[in-house]
């Protein structure tokens, strides 16, 4: 029960995070550069690798698919943690998934990007490893 518990707060951690993450890229102006002509040039400029597209673009693209990433994450896991946990117990690769995903996460938020995630991916991992070892 305890690790089912510790599961479900992980992988909502990952839908909220993925939810609000979403939100601010269309209906906030939270991504945008503090100074404006830095996202006007992201929006007259295209990447190297292509000209079908501008830097502006792309970076809603990423943020909008990083956000989908993590909705999926949550989406898969928690309908998984609280009709089969019995499947997740039995299986050490669904058990060791978290922790990997939730870990390379972890170090993004930590090298990339600010405390918020940071430390919301730091409580996720920290329930997908306690989680594991209340298993063992």
């Amino acid at each position: 029960m305890l690790s089912q518990i510790l599961l479900i707060i992980g992988a909502a951690i990952f839908g909220l995070l993925g939810s609000v993450h979403l939100i601010y890229t269309f209906y906030s102006n939270k991504f945008n550069a503090f100074a404006p002509e830095v996202t006007e040039a992201m929006k007259g400029t295209s990447p190297v690798i292509t000209k079908e597209t501008t830097l502006w673009q792309a970076w809603v693209g990423f943020n909008a698919s990083h956000s989908v990433g993590l909705i999926t994450f949550a989406l898969i896991y928690l309908p998984l943690i609280c009709l089969h946990m019995s499947l997740l117990k039995s299986s050490l690769w669904l058990m060791w998934l978290p922790i990997l995903v939730s870990g390379a996460y972890l170090l993004l938020a930590k090298k990339y990007w600010f405390k918020v995630p940071f430390l919301g991916f730091l409580i996720a991992t920290f329930c997908f490893i306690s989680a594991y070892v209340v298993n063992i």
